[in-house]
Formats: C-alpha cells, structure tokens, sequence
C-alpha cells in the first residue's frame, strides 16, 4: 500500500501542519456549533479531502458530533481510513461529474433522509471544476438545505467556486507544510518503516515534494521502494544519498559547492569544470541552475538571518552548513542578490531552449563579468568587490608612540616649516636685488 494511503489520517489530531483549520473545527464540533456548507480550499495534496472524510466521521459518529471519533462504532468504522464507506457519505468527484445534470441527479437524492447516521454528507472534490449552470442547480438547496444535509466543497481554486455558493460556506483554507514539519513527518514515517535514511536525503525529498505532504510521501515511498538492505542489518533499509539524487534527477551538492566557490574566486576554469561535469553526469542544465539559484538563496538568507536554520527559514545537513556559512561570507549581499537576479534570468531563456548547456555556460560568464552590465545591481557587486579588495590591501598602520613630556611642562607643537616663496614672487626679488 502507497505510504499516503497507509498513513491517512483517521483524526483531526493526525492531520499534520493544518492546526489553523483543524483547531476551529474542533471547538466548533465540541460546541455543537454545525453548519450545513463547509468550503475546504488550499493547494494540491494538503489534507483537503482528507479533513472532510474526518469531518464526516466525527459528525456521524454515535458518541457525536464530536472532535474524537470512538473509531468503534458502525458509522466510524465504516468511514475509517481505507474503510468500505457509509452510504450516507457521498463523495464525488466535480472533474468528471460537474454538469448540470450530474447536480441536479445530486440534488434530487440530497433531499433524502439519511439511512442509518445523524447526516447525510456530500463531499464534492475539485469544486472549481462544477460548471455555473451546475453551481445555480445547487443553489437553493446549498441556502436552504433540510436539517439532515450537509455539503463539504474541497478545492484548489475558491475564485473559481460561484460567489453565491462560496458566500454561503464557512471557508477554512489549508496551506502547504513548512519544511521543518514536513522533516519531522517523513522521520517519523522512515522510523515507523523501519527505514535508515541519510541525513542529505531529506531536503531533496522535501524539495521535491513542494510542501505537499501527499507528493512528498509519493516521492518517499519511491526512495523506499529501492532501498538496499543495510549491511550488518538485514531487516532495516537503507535509502543512500547518490542513489536519491539519480532517481530524483537532483544535482549532487558538491557540484553546487564547486560552482559556488569558483564564483567567490573568480575562477573561471573551476566554474566552467562544473558546467562539464554537470553535462558529463547526466543532469539538466535547467535542474542544475535551479539548484545553484535556490543556493544563492540560502546563503542571502544566512547573511540577512543569523539564525535562519533555527528558526526553520535554511533546511540543510549539518555538515553543509558551516561550508554554506563560509561561502555567504566570502560573497557578499550585492553580489548573491546579483548572482540570483542574473541566474533567475537564465532559466527564463532556457525555456524551450534547443541548447541548454549553451545558455547555462553564457549565464556563467554573466556572472564572472559584472562589468558587462550597466544595472544597479552590477554596479553595487563592483562597489562591493573594490571595498573587498580595499580591505585586504590596506594594512593596519603602527601606532606611533612619542616621548612623553616632562611633567609641568607643556607639550609644544613642531615649528611649522618654511613656506617657499612663490615663483612670481622669488623672480621679482631677484630683480630688485
């Protein structure tokens, strides 16, 4: 069974990083406080389905509505993660049933009292995809629906659901994961499997999942899927670093750090080297230059927030972060504001691109050649490299130290030296003598 199926949440309390959607529900569930339209939004893979089959259950529940579940009655059991269904829990898919016929079939069997549970629940996934003559067949009984029926609306675009309909719904938007939850997730999942994971693993799996605790999963059960027995321990997996980076398509970070210290150099050859073995491993041009600009990110945020990895803002191996911190100093702000604005213009060009790897190398000698351009953004990397070079060059001066004068008597000044005549005046002096 896919890792996102096995570990559906079965309560609000296991829904992970959504606590600003499920804490309202709860109180709103303890309170008895139901209404008869709920509009679940938010990006792709979040929890949006997911919540409203939770909803379902602590509302049918026998011991509810209630935030808890029992997960021992008929009405629980039925509704449970991978569980056979109620008949009183219809969930629909707007994609392929949003015509007007499709709702008005919906509406006609919404007026029906439930069969063995408290409400009769319709879950309409991808909402937006409902067609305006479909939305007006469902208006009337959306506003004044019978005492035993309720509509939950999930969706990734609430502009698109009808104004009328969305303003009759109590609208609770999901959002994605922020990586440090999303790393606690995904290490509790690998401990529960019983899966060794490298530390340098899981930003490329976060990376790749975008946030989204569904995608990310999928991307983890694919790592799982080719894991190596560890050796000296048959029964634990092992998911390798360079093994990840094939299979992700990801670039290896020492390629990254090669680029990067080739840059703070000025080492046109090293740099150029990289661009060769990017080629020469097999990676996309434009994954590698996405790569180097979510670099150049990183180390702008660890100049501007000192503690950017507490705080959760920089995710990456401790072994990498004290190279990461070396190199955001060697490279000042204007330079890797410069180096993002000059790469993120890049892979614009790459798009559709026939030569990749030619525009990869040209954007390279953009970034060796500040002086090529007339933008504020180049003129402050020059400032910014002569206050370097200035630094360097010029060393502290020795304190002069001076015999220092007798007590009670005052420090005099040196006799200021003779001021040579002017020119003018040195011939005119001549003259009369």
């Amino acid at each position: 069974m896919a890792l996102y199926r096995k570990y559906r949440p079965a309560t609000f309390a296991e829904v992970v990083g959504q606590e600003h959607v499920t804490d309202p529900l709860c109180t709103a569930l303890s309170a008895g406080r139901i209404n008869h339209a709920y509009l679940f939004s938010g990006p792709r893979g979040c929890g949006k389905t997911s919540s409203a089959r939770i909803l379902a259950r602590s509302l049918n529940c026998a011991q509810g509505p209630t935030p808890t579940p029992c997960g021992t009655c008929d009405s629980c059991v039925a509704l449970a993660p991978n569980g056979p269904g109620s008949i009183d829990v219809v969930e629909l898919d707007a994609a392929s049933h949003g015509g007007v016929d499709d709702t008005r079939d919906l509406r006609d069997r919404a007026f029906y009292a439930p069969a063995q549970s408290r409400y009769r629940i319709f879950i309409i996934d991808e909402a937006h995809m409902v067609t305006t003559a479909g939305f007006n067949a469902l208006l009337k009984i959306v506003e004044e629906p019978p005492d035993h029926l309720i509509f939950v609306f999930a969706t990734t675009e609430p502009e698109k659901v009808l104004p009328t309909i969305r303003s009759r719904t109590h609208h609770y938007p999901f959002r994605l994961l922020a990586p440090r939850t999303m790393r606690e997730l995904i290490g509790r999942i690998c401990e529960q499997e019983h899966v060794a994971v490298d530390d340098a693993v899981y930003p490329l799996v976060i990376r790749a999942g975008g946030g989204s605790p569904r995608d990310t999963l999928s991307v983890l059960d694919q790592l799982l899927a080719g894991s190596e027995p560890m050796p000296g321990s048959p029964d634990i997996s092992h998911v390798r670093y360079q093994r990840a980076l094939g299979l992700l398509g990801a670039t290896d970070v020492a390629l990254i750090d090669e680029a990067v210290d080739a840059l703070a150099a000025g080492d046109a050859a090293s740099l150029f080297g990289a661009v060769e073995a990017v080629v020469d491993a097999g990676h996309d041009p434009r994954r590698f230059a996405i790569d180097l600009l979510e670099r150049f990110r990183d180390l702008i945020v660890l100049q501007a927030v000192p503690d950017a990895v507490a705080k959760g803002v920089v995710d990456a191996p401790e072994d990498m972060l004290e190279r990461m911190h070396d190199q955001a100093a060697r490279l000042g702000p204007a330079t890797l504001a410069r180096y993002a604005e000059v790469v993120h213009a890049g892979l614009g060009e790459m798009r559709g691109a026939t030569a990749p790897r030619l525009l990869l190398e040209v954007v390279c000698a953009r970034l060796l050649l500040p002086s090529a351009a007339d933008t504020e953004a180049a003129l402050l990397q020059r400032i910014e490299r002569i206050e370097g070079r200035l630094d360097m060059s010029i060393p502290a001066g020795p304190v002069r130290t001076g015999a220092a004068p007798s007590d009670g008597a005052p420090a005099t000044a040196p006799a200021p030296a003779a001021a040579k005549p002017a020119p003018a005046a040195a011939a005119t002096a001549k003259q009369f003598t």
